[in-house]
């Protein structure tokens, strides 16, 4: 009786191990994969539409890394912006809000050209379960003045 109690107790004690090994395994697979994509908007201050790339690369489960590229139609000149942002997801059900912030460069031609290193504030949206995942967010920069701009879009995954 002693050894089967023995072999009974080592059984659930594998069995347990296993399933943790397994839902670690699963938690693990839920950090999506990368996603890019373009975008379109508009820049409140500089009264423009802005056109634009983005590119989300998963750190963890609920923070990404988040550069993207903005082009400005403006006249005359140029207006351009390169961001370097982290965008965190709350805990929700769906996971589809985030905010977050970051650094972003500001460059002008009009009167010699300029550059500015300002901060930005991003909160959004991001339907992200699907093949492609359309997305619309809002960006407060803030430096030699605050600006806002909107944008929708939509990111492919990469795997």
């Amino acid at each position: 009786m002693t050894g089967t109690w023995h072999r009974t107790i080592m059984l659930m004690m594998v069995g347990l191990v296993m399933a943790g090994t397994a839902a670690a395994q699963r938690r693990a697979r839920t950090v999506d994969p990368a996603r890019v994509g373009p975008h379109a908007g508009y820049h409140f201050d500089a009264d423009a539409l802005t056109l634009g790339l983005q590119a989300s690369l998963p750190l963890s489960g609920r923070l990404d890394l988040y550069p993207s590229v903005d082009y400005y139609a403006v006249s005359p000149g140029t207006l351009w912006a390169l961001n370097l942002d982290l965008k965190v997801r709350p805990p929700t059900r769906t996971g589809a809000f985030y905010v977050g912030g970051g650094i972003g460069y500001l460059h002008t031609s009009a009167a010699g050209g300029s550059g500015d290193v300002n901060l930005n504030v991003i909160g959004g949206l991001e339907a992200r379960r699907r093949p492609f995942s359309p997305f619309a967010e809002g960006r407060l920069i803030l430096g030699s003045g605050s600006a806002f701009q909107i944008v929708g879009g939509f990111n492919f995954k990469l795997q």
